[in-house]
């Protein structure tokens, strides 16, 4: 697992439980800390004895012109999270597609109209391509500077998924969506944004001047998020970040072991882990 910051990861817990159900002794899964600056020489450094790599931020997208090949959904979302090593080739995958809508599959989640976004970076695009995969007709994203959120615009035309981008923080431009959606309740609201970035939407949440009928918080720790803690206050089913990681996860785990993971097993270690941390 690669990433900076890496140490909170539960990602070696997840994928160290696999290989345990699997029987693969010989196996092992580690957290390295690795920024954008040292990931060519990381990859250039590995030998046979490796697998393959999961990709945190800032590498899903400073991994892409390292690789020697990219699966086809690496190139709609923009980014990968996941690396095979075979031979003297990199391959480039993204489980955080299937991960996201194995997530609202398991949950009930119906995603059969507008979702509003919260976020613009690399889960935000991969989440583009889910929403549209679980049927979701338009997208509206609250972003921090809609300018420079090209990455995400392209994935939405790449997948044809309609997208309004908005203001995320106060202004004129937030006042007149947000008075839009008073008048609605989306089907989904979907957070990709760190710890405490969303703490304003919690309040409008609670407020009632903001209303879901299923509400994604990305995040797994600490748990709950004030957004999850009044969305479901308000009567909202509650997706979190657990969920997304632990499918996501089970993925890697097929692509890099050729065999199904054993996700009752990640789970049960996954939750374990998390109730000791807390």
């Amino acid at each position: 697992m690669l990433g900076s910051p890496i140490a909170h990861s539960l990602s070696p817990t997840l994928h160290t439980a696999a290989y345990r159900e699997l029987g693969l002794s010989g196996w092992s899964y580690e957290a390295i800390e690795c920024d954008e600056a040292g990931l060519p020489g990381l990859l250039a450094s590995l030998g046979p004895d490796w697998a393959g790599l999961s990709l945190t931020m800032p590498l899903k997208r400073a991994v892409l012109p390292l690789l020697d090949r990219a699966d086809p959904l690496v190139t709609v979302v923009g980014g990968a999270n996941t690396v095979l090593l075979t031979g003297n080739e990199c391959s480039g995958y993204n489980t955080d597609v299937p991960g996201l809508v194995a997530a609202l599959d398991e949950t009930g989640v119906g995603v059969d109209g507008p979702v509003l976004m919260l976020g613009g970076g690399a889960t935000a695009c991969a989440a583009i391509a889910a929403l549209r995969q679980a049927g979701a007709s338009a997208v509206t994203a609250a972003v921090r500077n809609p300018a420079t959120a090209g990455a995400l615009a392209a994935a939405a035309e790449r997948v044809g998924l309609p997208l309004r981008m908005v203001s995320f923080g106060p202004g004129p431009d937030r006042e007149e969506w947000l008075a839009e959606s008073a008048a609605r309740r989306w089907p989904l609201l979907l957070s990709t944004v760190p710890a405490g970035a969303a703490d304003g939407y919690a309040d409008l949440v609670a407020a009632g001047a903001l209303t879901a009928a299923a509400v994604f918080d990305v995040l797994y720790h600490p748990w709950p998020t004030r957004l999850a803690g009044a969305a479901g206050a308000a009567g909202s089913t509650v997706i979190g970040g657990f969920s997304l990681l632990l499918h996501q996860a089970a993925e890697q785990v097929r692509l890099m072991t050729g065999r199904p993971a054993p996700v009752e097993a990640m789970r049960a270690a996954g939750l374990a882990r998390l109730a000791a941390r807390t």
